[in-house]
This record gives C-alpha cells, sequence and structure tokens, in this order.
C-alpha cells in the first residue's frame, strides 16, 4: 500500500509532496518522459505487493503454511513499508527523487530474487520484509515526483495517478499472478522474475530521467524520521475520521492475505487465477468508485463508502451462509467501491484538518492507524483460522468490521451535520 496525495487521494496513492509542482518543474532539466516512468514504477511496486496474494494458497498446498503463518508474511510486508515510510519519506527532499528511486528500485529487485528463490517460510519473510522497505522508501519519492513531473497542460494527472496507480497496480498483481500460477511453468517463480526484468526496465528509466526535487544535490543528505503529530484542536475530529481507515485497511488486510483462499474454498476449485481475480475484483471497484466520487465533498463520499462497505460485509455475511461464490464475488465488488470511497472520502477530509506545514505529521498518523489496522487484525484472523476454520473465522470477522463501519457511519453523520451547521454560522 503507497499513501495518497495530500491534496487528492486515492486508495493507495503515494506519499504527500510538499512543493508546488510549478515551483518543482523549474528546479531542474525534468523531461516529462519521467512523468511515466515514476507512474510506472508506482504501479509496478503496487503489482509486486499483490502477487504474493495470489500465490498464498500454493505456499500453503506446498509448504504445509498455516493461514496464520501466511498472514504473518503479509504482517511483515505492511509493518517494514511503515518503518521505511516514517524513516526515509523525506529523504528525497535533500538526496533527490532519482536516487531514492533507483534504492527502491535496487530493493525490489532484491526482494523478487528472494521471493523467487523461496522454499520455505524463511526466505518468504525476508523477501516481504525487502519488498516492504522498498515500498516506504519509494513513496515519498513517488508521490512528489508525480506532482513535480505533471504535464503542464494537465496539471492534475499526477493526483489523478497517484490516487488510481496504486490499485490499479493491485488487480493487475493478482490477476496477473493467477493467470501464470494457474497456467504457466514455475509457479512459484516465474511472476517474480518477470518482475525483475521490469524493475530492470524501469530502473534505466529513472537513470535517465531528469530531477525534480527543489532542494536536491545541496551536498547534505538529511534523514529525518518523519514526526507523528495531530494538531490539538483537530483530535476530536480525527478520532471520528480515523475510524473510517481503520475499517477500510482491516477489510484489505484480509482479503489481501486471506481472501484468495476463502474465495477458492467457497467456488470449491484449485484454480489459482480465482483467487487472484478476488484481489482484481476487489481493487477494480475501489479504482472505479474514486474515478467516479472524485469530486464529491469529502465527508459525503466518506458516508457513501462506509455505507457500501456495510452492504458489502453483508452481502459476504449471506454468501458464508449460503455457500455461494456467486454472491461472495458480489459482495466483493460492493465491498471493493465501498473500499475506495471511504478512504478517498476520510483521507480527503482528515488533510484538511492540519496546516500545510505540519500535513506530512498527520499523514504519518493516519498511516500509522492504516498499517496497524492492515496487519494486526490480519494476523489475529490467521491465528484464529488454524483453530476454528476459515469460514467461522470470516464469520466473526466480518460481524466485527461491521460494527466497526457501523459506529464510524454514526460518528462521520454526526460530524458532517456539526460542520454543516458551523457553515451555516460562519
Amino acid at each position: 500500500m503507497a499513501e495518497p496525495t495530500e491534496t487528492t487521494t486515492g486508495t493507495d496513492a503515494v506519499h504527500p509532496a510538499r512543493h508546488h509542482p510549478a515551483a518543482a518543474r523549474a528546479a531542474g532539466p525534468a523531461r516529462p518522459s519521467g512523468f511515466w516512468v515514476v507512474g510506472a514504477v508506482l504501479v509496478l511496486l503496487m503489482l509486486s505487493s499483490s502477487v504474493p496474494s495470489a500465490l498464498y494458497v500454493l505456499y500453503q498446498r506446498e509448504w504445509g503454511l498455516s493461514p496464520g503463518s501466511v498472514t504473518v508474511v503479509f504482517a511483515v510486508y505492511a509493518v517494514t513499508v511503515l518503518a521505511g515510510l516514517l524513516l526515509f519519506g523525506s529523504l528525497s527532499d535533500s538526496a533527490g527523487r532519482r536516487p531514492v528511486l533507483g534504492a527502491a528500485l535496487v530493493l525490489a529487485i532484491v526482494s523478487m530474487g528472494l521471493f523467487a528463490g523461496a522454499g520455505g517460510l524463511g526466505l518468504l519473510l525476508a523477501a516481504r520484509a525487502v519488498q516492504g522497505l522498498a515500498v516506504g522508501l519509494a513513496t515519498g519519492a513517488m508521490g512528489a515526483a508525480l506532482l513535480e513531473l505533471s504535464p503542464r497542460s494537465r496539471p492534475a494527472l499526477g493526483a489523478q495517478v497517484n490516487s488510481a496507480g496504486p490499485t490499479v497496480g493491485i488487480g493487475l498483481g493478482g490477476l496477473g499472478a493467477g493467470l501464470l500460477v494457474q497456467y504457466a511453468p514455475a509457479p512459484t517463480a516465474l511472476s517474480y522474475l518477470l518482475l525483475v526484468g521490469a524493475f530492470a526496465l524501469t530502473l534505466i528509466g529513472v537513470a535517465r530521467m531528469g530531477e525534480s526535487a527543489p532542494g536536491a544535490g545541496g551536498g547534505r543528505l538529511r534523514v529525518v524520521p518523519r514526526r507523528i503529530r495531530v494538531p490539538a484542536a483537530a483530535r476530536g475530529r480525527f478520532a471520528v475520521l480515523v475510524l473510517t481507515i481503520v475499517a477500510v485497511w482491516t477489510v484489505g488486510g484480509f482479503y489481501l492475505s486471506l481472501g484468495p483462499h476463502l474465495a477458492l474454498s467457497l467456488l470449491h476449485s484449485t484454480n489459482y487465477l480465482a483467487g487472484g481475480a478476488t484481489v482484481a475484483l476487489l481493487a477494480g471497484a475501489a479504482t472505479a468508485a474514486q474515478l467516479l466520487l472524485g469530486r464529491t465533498e469529502a465527508l459525503r463520499t466518506a458516508v457513501l463508502g462506509l455505507l457500501g462497505l456495510l452492504a458489502g460485509l453483508a452481502l459476504v455475511l449471506l454468501a458464508l451462509g449460503l455457500g455461494s461464490a456467486v454472491v461472495f464475488l458480489v459482495a466483493t465488488a460492493v465491498l471493493g467501491s465501498g473500499w475506495g470511497a471511504a478512504f478517498l472520502g476520510s483521507f480527503r477530509a482528515l488533510s484538511s484538518l492540519a496546516e500545510p506545514a505540519h500535513r506530512g505529521e498527520l499523514t504519518a498518523a493516519v498511516y500509522v492507524f492504516a498499517y496497524l489496522a492492515m496487519s494486526v487484525p490480519a494476523v489475529l484472523a490467521g491465528a484464529l483460522t488454524d483453530i476454528h476454520g476459515l469460514q467461522r473465522t470470516s464469520v466473526g470477522f466480518m460481524a466485527a468490521v461491521a460494527a466497526v463501519c457501523a459506529l464510524a457511519l454514526f460518528a462521520t453523520l454526526r460530524l458532517a451535520a456539526r460542520t454543516r451547521a458551523e457553515g451555516s454560522t460562519a
């Protein structure tokens, strides 16, 4: 998962740029093609992050891994992304976008090699950790570079790619890996080896693109851990809106770790493409909702998203009760649309709570909650699956998330009413 921009967000968009795009473009001889190179890096990193999700069922069958082990592998990725983001999120401001993106791509290539050579849990954990660090390192540089390199004729394009690129990548990764695992040779290695080649090509592109960071190359490298701070005046609203963030990423963590296994069990299938397609369906519906609601007011978007999440969770519970694969696929599409809209709306509302100079600190606070919600409940669900089975655990998990969504919806509606009242008396 990558971060949204500070001004326009999406499900897995990238980290805030602290520079005005026009000023940034004037900073160096950045080629227009650099924009598309950075966009390709974003999509590829997110694509590679979802490839293991399509292979988890295969890992379980070939290596005897339990669902609990699978969710730990997933959680390692979320934790290392967060660590990389908090430690190195500002590094590209002083070192430059190109060197940071280049280092992240080298780490991504190393992680793909570890995945391809893995034969058990140990190397799988190492590969996920290196991959998470690569994504965390690249996040700030990608978000800033896309805004700085936006074509002059389409200045909003950087924010749009920031918003839609991650979910497009996640969807393509799930679907592509599912196809390769089911129908191509070397199922636990081929996807990763192809990504080694793709990352190598983008590394060449990054090396050839111009530098866009205004303050880069001054001789001083500053690795400043990103501060985590919520302004005192905004803490009440933050507490309300972060409930939606928690609900959204709890659902995302479950689907990206155990979702393919659940889909295959309901389909009574061993076709790995079906598992990967489940991830693609969730991400595709999220992208569509974000594009459709991109101009809708933030709190209204969050409310619509929470309603979509509740409807999707209800349909998932119905699918589990009926044992219906068709209802589950419909539920996944509804859940994905709610997922994308709820995150888009809540993050846009959250990003307005701080002054621009402190927005990065608030963003870091949001993503602490997001990554914890993405990892901790997924690990708990995996452990419970080892004890109670996948279906019973899924029912309890979805019911618990629905309760959080209902609480978030109630609180967000009250916040929206209060905001309207304050606006009418201003």
